[in-house]
């Protein structure tokens, strides 16, 4: 076996999450409980998506449009649709051959990191997305796991001290994860501040992996949604986006990587080569392509129709971090998110899994601890916004109560 997976922490935080909540089930049979700790959506699909998906499925039924093999790469319909609507219109400039089509940002993430050596100085946030450093416990780039962190991985810590956005490292290091929206704080990075990212990317000839799954919840037109929107990223960046938080494809699956031509990573010898390659050959030898009928649908999200509806879609998860915001607010706790982003990161003053028990004890609402994010994630929870309006009302209700 690769014996680096038994570095590994089991799941505990979902898997004691999902124990707690059967075992309260359990207990009080007659109690309607409320999950607002999971980040999946619960809105269907917008009806121009799900138009075009059920056109491209009629395509198939018949000889002279059924369609096998795609590109692995995606279908240059929606490659093209996706560098002018999200890149170019922004004054980005993607091309559509660098974008590359995919059935999940947790998967490009995961495997993206497979083209660099083992001996690389990794920067982590810390509370963080798990599959960042989890990966590369896998690959081997880490020691022992003590006190909450692993040898090995320069953590970034995320604290109310610094809004939830750290500030680049003094030490040197190679490659670096970087989330905004940031799954699990809610914080947004300002163009000052992610331009500080990519000035030390160019400094230390390092890599900035950027994951904004979350950025169609940004609706504050002074934050930037993708780091290509910062003059000189293009040469030390990857971004990862998805279809599911924006367009509701949790259960469709389609995601993209954008990785530009002009980003350079280095041999043992110190020679250049385009990254784009290296993924590219990646992709090739181990991704067979998204169906052709998912990549229609996503290709409506950027009809004019599309675009209303996922605006609509947005506005609707928006609509109930708002309301989680104000009544965390009210009751006196200090939060951050909910405005740029579907996620609320409530201090709770106390042991997060203390936290997690009381309101669900006593409100029958499941939350997330922080401290399952990682150990800076302690004394916070998170709520997610993702559920209908309804719950998330009487969820507020209950846990106003409570508290």
């Amino acid at each position: 076996m690769n014996e680096h997976y038994r570095k590994l922490q089991s799941s505990y935080l979902f898997s004691e999450v999902a124990q707690k909540v059967a075992t309260f089930q359990q207990n009080n049979p007659d109690t309607d409980v409320i999950k607002l700790g999971i980040g999946d959506v619960t809105r269907p699909l917008p009806p121009s998506i799900v138009a075009s998906l059920q056109k491209a499925v009629q395509e198939m039924s018949q000889p002279g449009t059924f369609r096998g093999y795609g590109p692995e790469q995606g279908y240059g319909f929606l490659r093209e649709a996706i560098a002018r609507e999200e890149f170019q219109a922004r004054g980005a400039q993607i091309e559509p051959d660098e974008i590359f089509v995919s059935d999940g940002t947790k998967c490009d993430i995961g495997n993206f990191q497979e083209l660099f050596a083992q001996d690389l100085r990794v920067a982590i946030g810390d509370p963080v997305y798990p599959v960042y450093l989890d990966t590369n416990v896998m690959a081997g780039r880490t020691g022992k796991f003590t006190d909450g962190h692993y040898e090995g991985i320069h953590y970034l810590r995320s604290t109310p001290e610094n809004s939830y956005i750290p500030a680049p490292p003094r030490e040197e290091v190679d490659l670096i994860y970087l989330c905004f929206p940031n799954n699990p704080t809610g914080a947004v990075a300002t163009r000052e501040q992610l331009a500080e990212w990519v000035a030390y990317a160019h400094e230390h000839q390092a890599l900035i992996l950027f994951d904004a799954a979350y950025e169609a919840f940004i609706r504050d037109p002074e934050l930037p949604r993708s780091i290509f929107e910062i003059e000189g990223a293009d040469r030390v960046a990857a971004e990862f986006r998805s279809f599911s938080k924006t367009a509701g494809f949790t259960g469709t699956r389609c995601a993209y990587t954008i990785v530009p031509k002009a980003v350079q990573v280095f041999d043992s010898n110190g020679e250049p080569h385009a990254l784009h390659t290296l993924w590219n050959r990646r992709h090739n030898t181990k991704f067979n392509g998204v169906a052709y009928p998912v990549q229609r649908a996503a290709e409506a999200r950027f009809s004019e129709q599309g675009k209303r509806e996922v605006a609509e879609l947005i506005s609707y998860y928006l609509g109930n971090a708002r309301i989680i915001r104000e009544a965390v607010a009210k009751i006196g706790y200090r939060c951050t998110g909910g405005e740029n982003s579907p996620y609320i990161w409530v201090q709770t003053g106390g042991s997060a899994w203390e936290f997690f028990d009381r309101i669900l004890s006593k409100a029958g609402v499941v939350v997330t601890p922080g401290i399952g994010f990682g150990p800076s994630g302690e004394g916070h929870v998170r709520i997610s916004a993702f559920n209908d309006r309804e719950k998330v009302e009487q969820a507020m209700e209950r846990i106003t109560s409570a508290l």
